[in-house]
């Protein structure tokens, strides 16, 4: 039993091939599937993910069932996942070829035309990221954008954005004038004693 457990049944270099060669094709499918792929993941992109993982797994391990050849598969992807995931924030130029550029959806409160169909985005997708941004419709948007990673980030307009802390602290030191000016000017107003 033990020598089953630990008994690479193929050899090592061979696995840890497979692996790599794997991890490199499931990499080149996302980006081809585009940045849509992954953004929020719904019920169909999580089926996806469970049949692949099951597609690729004899591909990673081939005929080998031994403890010590799944650890080795695991190994060599958490290997090159890191080995890749620090290159690319050290490299600007891999990062873009690898993950591609941020794709502007809205500009200036106006919906780039075919901006939705081409990232596969639906508009509720982007109704809810500006809701959670505290706007209320795409006209309040100065800038929509689907980054690689799949995220929507969105700008509101200057106008319609809450106010941020300086505000409220601009605003209180203008009170504090205003305050200030009133006590003076009710001061000159008294009657002299």
């Amino acid at each position: 039993m033990w020598h089953d457990l630990m008994a690479v049944q193929i050899p090592i270099v061979e696995k840890i091939l497979r692996t790599i060669a794997v991890y490199v094709l499931i990499l080149v499918l996302f980006r081809l599937a585009g940045k849509r792929g992954l953004a929020g993941l719904n019920t169909f992109d999580m089926v996806v993910i469970f049949l692949l993982s099951n597609v690729v797994q004899n591909a990673i391990i081939g005929n080998d069932n031994s403890l010590l050849g799944g650890a080795i598969g695991a190994a060599t992807l958490v290997v090159v996942n890191a080995g890749i995931t620090r290159w690319l924030a050290r490299d600007p130029k891999a990062a873009r070829i690898l993950e591609g550029g941020a794709t502007t959806v809205v500009k200036d409160g106006v919906l780039v035309p075919g901006a939705l169909r081409g990232l596969a985005l639906r508009p509720s997708e982007l109704e809810h990221a500006i809701r959670v941004q505290s706007g209320d419709g795409v006209d309040e948007v100065a800038r929509a954008r689907l980054e690689p990673d799949g995220q929507l980030l969105v700008e509101l307009k200057e106008s319609e954005q809450n106010a941020s802390r300086r505000d409220i602290e601009d605003l209180r030191r203008r009170l504090e004038n205003i305050e200030r000016l009133l006590t003076v000017i009710a001061a000159d107003r008294r009657p002299p004693r």
